[in-house]
């Protein structure tokens, strides 16, 4: 699919953030795992959740699903009948592997684009060491099982995903387990995140001192309703959009979140940006906007569309920690590099620190392209409206993993885009 971006006219609508994929994946995941029914509301049926739901019921759960629900009849984990089709979804298959090693395996996961490629070696080497099967190549990932309680070393600044996955499983192992976090720890807001969900289906784990979590055995989820909240992740999009042109009012943002990249309202208060909070939501006003340093160690997914927004910052923006931003969906760094410059973006990039600078945008001899990268085309959408640039995005499509109706959002906001083919 093709995206025209055209022209940005503000209309003041009020747009409810969509929910948070973050909590989406473990809502569903636990859900899955409480003996009787669980309702989860507030979903966006996006390629990602739509992995995770269908791999949830392959290892044993009800799914049954309506406009912005679940209803999911777990308890029991199977071992299935064939691949598990991870899509693209990184979460869907770390949160997985540790669980599916339970059913007693052994069990192959698939996916597409740059999955099988992703790095598993925290698991590879945890299932090593108990002498477990992990095979990984281009066609897939078989593992067997199970895990067994016990000590796990988990290195802290490769993915805080790794962890989740281990939490969502040595509950159900028979003795305690700990989880011993090897520094530096990356993204420990997405931990806590998976702990929350966890606690509200009623299983817990415990801080026993800064890097080490101990997890009670024996523990059963517990079936509820649960209610995802909206996504600071998601909605930092339209917000840089209001930082930058104004007219922008973001609902169902929780002020009390766990959520790392509720960060996104930090950075661009840093940059200048004036907003304010009340009952009807967030309000943004154009703003002139400075460069700061910005920590993507906690915040990795912000990493794109605050790579378009260095661009308008008067000065240098430089973002650091941001070499995980290489292997996600695409190598976001070089994908954004390429894509700012071809529209004129003063912008370099030597390990994992990105500088950019305010630059003179112009209008790019050529479509620009997706990169198969849902971030980068919401991104490159942004940073068309805020420029005044009239563009192509070639592969837009990209935006149902995680988003579908981010351009109809856009459109509700004022701005005119066209989807092609």
């Amino acid at each position: 699919m093709i995206a025209e971006i055209l022209a940005f006219h503000p209309t003041g609508s009020p747009v409810f953030a969509p929910p948070s994929k973050s909590m989406a994946h473990r809502a569903v995941l636990c859900a899955a795992l409480a003996e009787g029914t669980s309702r989860v509301e507030h979903l966006e049926f996006s390629q990602d959740i739509a992995a995770t739901l269908s791999a949830a019921a392959r290892l044993g759960a009800g799914v049954e699903t309506g406009p912005d629900w679940a209803l999911l009849r777990g308890g029991l984990l199977r071992r299935p009948d064939g691949p598990v089709d991870c899509c693209e979804s990184g979460s869907t298959l770390r949160f997985l592997i540790p669980l599916a090693s339970l059913t007693g395996g052994p069990v192959t996961f698939t996916g597409r684009g740059r999955l099988m490629e992703r790095p598993q070696s925290v698991y590879q080497e945890l299932f090593s060491a108990q002498e477990l099967e992990f095979r990984q190549g281009p066609d897939g990932l078989t593992i067997g099982g199970p895990l067994w309680p016990g000590k796990y070393p988990v290195r802290g600044d490769v993915s805080s995903q790794f962890v989740s996955g281990l939490l969502f499983a040595l509950p159900l192992l028979k003795r305690e387990s700990t989880l011993r976090l090897i520094p530096p720890v990356e993204s420990r807001s997405y931990i806590e995140m998976t702990r929350a969900v966890q606690a509200a289906f009623g299983v817990e784990s415990f801080w026993q001192d800064e890097y080490t979590l101990r997890i009670p055995g024996g523990q059963a989820y517990r079936p509820r309703a649960y209610t995802v909240e909206g996504d600071y992740s998601q909605a930092a999009f339209p917000a840089v959009l209001g930082a930058l042109c104004g007219g922008v009012t973001l609902t169902g943002l929780a002020a009390d979140t766990l959520q790392g990249d509720a960060v996104i309202l930090d950075i661009l208060r840093r940059c200048g940006a004036r907003f304010a909070r009340d009952a009807a939501g967030l309000h943004f006003e154009k703003s002139l906007l400075h460069g700061v340093e910005i920590d993507l160690a906690d915040c990795p997914d912000l990493g794109p569309v605050l790579m378009a927004l260095g661009l308008f910052c008067e000065g240098e923006t430089v973002i650091r920690n941001a070499g995980r931003l290489r292997l996600k969906e695409s190598d976001r760094i070089a994908a954004m590099e390429a894509e700012l410059r071809a529209c004129g973006g003063v912008v370099s990039s030597e390990g994992d620190v990105v500088r950019l600078r305010r630059s003179t945008l112009h209008r790019p001899v050529r479509p620009l392209c997706g990169h198969n990268d849902h971030r980068v085309v919401m991104s490159l959408t942004v940073l068309a409206l805020a420029a005044g640039l009239p563009l192509s995005i070639e592969g837009a499509e990209a935006i149902q993993k995680s988003w579908p109706s981010f351009f109809a959002v856009i459109r509700q906001l004022g701005g005119e885009v066209n989807e092609l083919g």
